[in-house]
């Protein structure tokens, strides 16, 4: 068991740690010098940090590659409000000295119960034909253990073990409390979408070591890989209407909803639309929370700079209880004013005793008694 993680940054800031890591990338670069040296990222289950070696360089060319398992040394230190890493000293480490369990981010929600509400949304159908579709997917052994330790995507979102899964029961929920209040929207065809939308995930990515992308998911990409896993599974239901399954084809490979974005096809009828957005919306809403959780020891409201959203964030929690404090301050500030003010009047005050300016004193106002003249 590792005793840093990279969700511990803000202990160690300005420390020199000594840890392990699995590394993500790995980029040789020149120096102005000309010299080179070495940009990685580096993770472990507590997230990701991007790293530099700049001495000592020429031993560690070689000395490993990406996906490996490093024993490192080095600086830790914050560079434009995120954590980076200057290193000092590398050593791989072989396979039997890692608990792959310390290097990869896996979800907090239970699998179990996650499967299992996913399979209560699938008894719930109406439809025969969706319902043997997506039961033919969930009883195939090989296909319900992938699907229930894939991560959603690399990094952008959900990036964990179980990530895909808890991305598929959170974009279903939200497609099946959305679509009561459209009538027009077939619920089960919404639902088989969302169910299938990213199952190629499974296949297009590898999460073993650590997240990247196998040589079919660069190649092909998950909707792709996806046409043909339906198509296997179809071929296997009898009579299942071929109608049915254009629809089904095209919410898997219209649901990023833009060209730009890797569909080759618009959304074209209601129930596309509806998973294309709905599907954004999760992912960037996990994208948000993610970048917060990243940074919650930052003491700024507003995050860094957010490449998959393209924007800086305002962690509104943050922002509203530094606000509350403010005004408690400037309450309190306020009332040891009023207090200092008329603690300071009372202090002025002349007291009964205490003669009035331009006013002679009690005594000298008296008689004086007989013999003190």
């Amino acid at each position: 068991m590792k005793d840093f993680f990279l969700s511990d940054c803000a202990r160690f800031e300005n420390k020199v740690i000594i840890s392990s890591f699995v590394v993500t990338t790995k980029q040789v670069k020149p120096k102005k010098s000309g010299e080179p040296y070495l940009a990685l990222v580096l993770a472990d289950r507590g997230g990701q940090i991007e790293a530099k070696m700049w001495d000592n360089v020429e031993d560690a060319l070689d000395a490993f590659e990406q996906d490996d398992f490093l024993k490192v040394k080095g600086l830790l230190n914050r560079y434009k409000n995120r954590f980076q890493l200057t290193i000092h000293k590398v050593r791989k480490l072989m396979d039997s000295e890692v608990d792959f369990a310390d290097y990869l981010p896996k979800t907090d929600k239970d699998i179990d119960e996650l499967w299992r509400t996913l399979s209560s949304y699938v008894d719930s159908f109406q439809n025969p034909h969706l319902k043997t579709l997506v039961r033919a997917f969930m009883s195939d052994a090989q296909i319900a253990e992938a699907y229930r330790r894939a991560p959603a995507a690399k990094s952008l979102h959900h990036a964990c073990i179980g990530g895909l899964l808890d991305h598929v029961v959170s974009l279903v929920g939200s497609c099946d409390l959305v679509a009561r209040n459209y009538p027009q929207i077939d619920r089960d065809l919404l639902l088989t979408g969302a169910f299938l939308h990213d199952i190629g995930k499974i296949h297009e990515l590898a999460y073993t070591r650590s997240f990247s992308y196998t040589s079919r998911g660069q190649l092909l990409g998950h909707m792709i890989i996806e046409l043909e896993m339906l198509q296997a599974k179809i071929s296997q239901i009898p009579s299942f209407p071929e109608d049915l399954k254009t629809l089904l084809e095209h919410l898997v490979i219209s649901h990023h909803g833009q060209y730009e974005f890797g569909s080759p096809k618009l959304p074209m009828f209601p129930e596309a639309l509806m998973l294309h957005y709905l599907d954004d919306l999760d992912s960037k809403m996990e994208s948000m929370r993610a970048h917060f959780e990243r940074e919650r020891e930052t003491d700024s409201a507003w995050t860094s700079y957010n490449p998959s959203l393209g924007r800086t964030l305002l962690n509104t929690g943050k922002f509203l209880t530094q606000k509350e404090i403010e005004r408690e301050t400037a309450r309190e500030e306020e009332t040891a004013a009023v207090r200092a003010a008329a603690a300071g009047e009372t202090a002025a005050s002349p007291s009964p005793s205490s003669p009035v300016d331009g006013e002679p004193s009690v005594d000298r106002m008296l008689p004086l008694a007989d013999g003190a003249r």
